[in-house]
């Protein structure tokens, strides 16, 4: 009876989204070990659709298309976000000003408009539609995201730091190397990969700007998924659910260490 008082709302909400959220996620990794072909029929435990996702070259070709759209967007639009947000804090004028309110509109726009806007862009400047109308549409709504997040670590950055370098004799190009650049270094880390995964989950621009050459494994699954959902994806998303996980892992462990070194070297000096 305590035990029923102690319980929040709070608490059960939070209950409800970790349960909506992680069930169809445990859902999808079991069914990737079950070895009948509908889902919501059990068969037993098996191995056969890994193998068979494997042997797929339809889509390995298609994920290894989504990773280098979403490689190339990072990167392009990562110089570029970088590039105009220096320029924008550098020098906020009224032109500055204007430009960064035009450059997020990517953001307010809804994706289906963007889309078709593209579609018709890229239709009137007669460019073949595949990997680089790709690129472009992707790059066009993953800038404003990390120009948001660089533009706000630039505006907190301490303008001592560049008057001691310049002080101390450094060149422009020294001062962005050794004191802006590890500055914005956590922020656009965290663009990269805002970026990377929202080019490598798009869906609705890619459709619209892709052509019939190139396919990437989110259109891949939704046209798979309209005759239901196969195996092969269950296995697929398993392994990339793997690979995510991996990741934060790693990233969890060496933080981790990072600061215990850090409070041991602090006691030390202590």
């Amino acid at each position: 009876m305590n035990f029923l008082k102690k319980i929040q709302f709070s608490h059960i909400y939070l209950a409800i989204i970790l349960f909506i959220t992680y069930v169809p996620i445990i859902l999808t990794l079991l069914y990737s070990f079950n070895s009948s072909r509908i889902s919501s029929i059990w068969g037993e435990w098996s191995l056969v659709w890994y193998r068979e996702l494997l042997t797929s070259p339809d889509l390995i070709e298609a994920t290894l298309n989504s990773l280098i759209l979403a490689l190339l967007t990072c990167l392009i639009s990562t110089f570029i976000a970088v590039s105009g947000a220096i320029q924008i804090v550098r020098k906020s004028n009224f032109w500055g000003i204007s430009i960064e309110y035009v450059s997020l509109w990517p953001i307010m726009i809804p994706e289906i408009i963007l889309a078709i806007g593209l579609l018709a862009i890229f239709s009137n400047m007669g460019l073949p539609f595949g990997m680089v109308t790709l690129v472009i549409a992707h790059t066009t709504f993953c800038v404003p995201y990390i120009f948001i997040l660089v533009k706000n670590r630039l505006l907190e950055e301490n303008p001592d730091f560049k008057d001691a370098g310049k002080d101390l004799g450094a060149t422009d190009f020294m001062i962005f190397r050794d004191i802006t650049l590890p500055y914005l270094s956590p922020a656009i880390s965290s663009g990269m990969l805002l970026a990377f995964a929202m080019s490598f989950d798009d869906v609705i621009i890619s459709i619209f700007v892709t052509g019939t050459t190139v396919n990437t494994l989110p259109i891949k699954i939704y046209t798979k998924i309209k005759s239901g959902v196969t195996p092969e994806i269950n296995a697929l998303i398993s392994i990339m659910l793997l690979i995510i996980i991996s990741v934060l892992a790693v990233y969890y462990v060496r933080n981790t260490i990072v600061k215990k070194q850090l409070f041991k070297n602090a006691n030390y000096k202590q």
